[in-house]
């Protein structure tokens, strides 16, 4: 299972993309989304995310 991540509460910042080990996120229409299939669910976005928008 892979991080969910909130539109509404990403505010586009790619800190969760600098520190994803697995280059599992990037950014679409300036929002953060997540390449299920590279996941690992590591937790290291949820950490670097200032607004909490990701979770398990």
């Amino acid at each position: 299972m892979a991080v969910v991540i909130s539109k509404e509460l990403c505010v586009g910042c790619s800190a969760c993309i600098d520190t994803c080990p697995t280059e599992a996120l990037s950014m679409v229409d300036d929002k953060a989304v997540v390449d299920e299939a590279k996941c690992v669910d590591c937790g290291a976005c949820l950490d670097a995310c200032p607004t909490e928008a990701i979770t398990l």
